[in-house]
């Protein structure tokens, strides 16, 4: 039997909101990365994941990301995903 499609909505600090959807995929949480560049504009990278642990495991990617791209500073950020309606 298939799952049942749904939508996943996160909600980030600043109060930005995501939503992504239909899934039938078991994300869990969303994570958002907001990088400054050198010239001053800015570029913002996200994903999801499938655990918090998941999720977590990309801050240490974004700290070599930021060595190798010469961000001059960047925000890392994790939110959960909430069934929505669709």
């Amino acid at each position: 039997m298939a799952r049942k499609k749904r939508y996943l909505t996160a909600t980030m600090p600043d109060g930005y909101t995501k939503t992504i959807g239909p899934t039938a995929a078991p994300f869990t949480h969303y994570w958002r990365i907001v990088a400054e560049l050198a010239n001053g504009r800015t570029e913002v990278f996200w994903g999801h994941e499938k655990s918090l642990k998941d999720a977590q495991a990309k801050d240490a990617a974004t700290r070599d990301a930021a060595r190798q791209r010469g961000w001059t500073r960047y925000v890392f950020e994790i939110a959960p995903l909430v069934e929505t309606a669709a």
